[in-house]
């Protein structure tokens, strides 16, 4: 019994030091705390890429999609009375100016322009005979007048049969195509009668339709460039801008006259025209660079001097794949492209120029970007 008194005196003994020593250095694990809590307390320096984005001339590029139009069509129609004799087109002829559309029965036409040419002789001869006799005092000069107004009246007759005569002759009033035809030989027209529309294709247009916010930058006479849903393609001018927007869309008209270099382009293909419009002070950066700020408005996040993030809020110039235009930027700035949504306005960080994009990679989990 004493040999086991002894032994649990011991263990007790030891146990009472163990916990002595433990006390007795107690104050370090309360240093180590203060330390790691100190140091959470300073978070650590975020490496973000950038990139100086500098505002320079630029001139705007717009693709818009619209169609092509024949600049003329016209609805040929009868002008006078009769029954279709002859009828050397069908749809989808080509015609040239002045070219026979069509010819109308005659009428008596022929008869009228023969007796009015018969009385304009007649009243030219009475004339010509009266004349002598007022010249010798046999007829008073007052007839003169008179003599003079007949031969007027009849000159007049004369060239209007001679119009109503070939008005019975259709002709094309351009070079173009019968896109229309709604006559058949031997059909009874009367005047205003349709015969058949006729479309020139030279010189073809494309019409686009542009928000009011590019307006102020198109203007008669820029260049442009179409491309067809066929594959084909032409360049343009600027040749129409509307100044009254449509009710429905609040976008205006634009007619771009194309330089087809003698190629047949269809009416009403669908094409995608590129703009050229005024050069305006933008900037270039990455797409990606681009993000919102807390109130919503859309910007990049840029450094200053002292390392301090900033933000400046941006309108879209032009839109690309991998980079656009932007204005709003003061001169030149130092533009985050990498590790801009990891960091907030009045943040200090540590700016590296950036890598090309095939060697850049994703922000680090531990809250810096990293950057080769």
């Amino acid at each position: 019994m004493k040999s086991s008194q002894i032994v649990a005196g011991l263990i007790v003994v030891a146990a009472v030091v163990w916990i002595g020593s433990g006390l007795m250095s107690g104050d370090h694990p309360a240093k180590d705390t203060a330390a790691s809590s100190k140091a959470a307390a300073e978070p650590a320096i975020f490496r973000v890429a950038v990139q100086t984005a500098v505002t320079e001339e630029h001139a705007r590029r717009v693709i818009l999609s619209g169609r092509t139009e024949a600049d003329r069509r016209v609805s040929v129609v009868a002008r006078t009375n009769g029954i279709i004799e002859q009828l050397p087109i069908r749809r989808g002829s080509v015609v040239k100016q002045g070219e026979e559309l069509a010819v109308l029965s005659d009428e008596a036409r022929k008869a009228q322009v023969e007796q009015a040419k018969a009385r304009l002789e007649q009243r030219r001869a009475e004339l010509k005979a009266r004349l002598r006799l007022i010249e010798t005092g046999n007829l008073p000069a007052l007839q003169k007048p008179v003599l003079e107004a007949e031969l007027s009246a009849a000159e007049a007759g004369f060239a209007q049969a001679e119009a109503e005569r070939d008005r019975n002759v259709i002709r094309a009033p351009f070079d173009g195509v019968v896109n229309v035809l709604q006559v058949r030989e031997g059909q009874a027209l009367q005047v205003g009668s349709v015969i058949a529309e006729v479309v020139a294709l030279q010189p073809m247009l494309a019409v686009v339709e542009i928000a009011e916010r590019d307006l102020g930058g198109v203007k008669v006479g820029d260049p442009a460039h179409a491309v067809f849903a066929n594959g084909g393609s032409a360049e343009g001018r600027v040749r129409f801008v509307s100044a009254v927007a449509s009710p429905e869309t609040r976008t205006y008209r634009v007619d771009i006259e194309l330089d087809t270099k003698g190629a047949v382009i269809p009416d009403g293909i669908t094409c995608e025209v590129t703009l050229t419009l005024a050069q305006i002070q933008a900037a270039s950066v990455p797409r990606s660079a681009l993000v919102f700020s807390a109130q919503g408005e859309l910007g990049l996040r840029t450094v200053d001097d002292a390392g301090t993030v900033g933000f400046a809020s941006v309108k879209l110039a032009e839109d690309g794949l991998e980079r656009v235009w932007v204005t709003g930027l003061p001169g030149a700035a130092q533009v985050i492209v990498q590790g801009q949504d990891f960091v907030a306005e009045g943040q200090k960080v540590q700016a590296v120029a950036a890598v090309s994009s095939a060697k850049a990679r994703q922000v680090a989990p531990s809250g810096s970007a990293a950057v080769n």
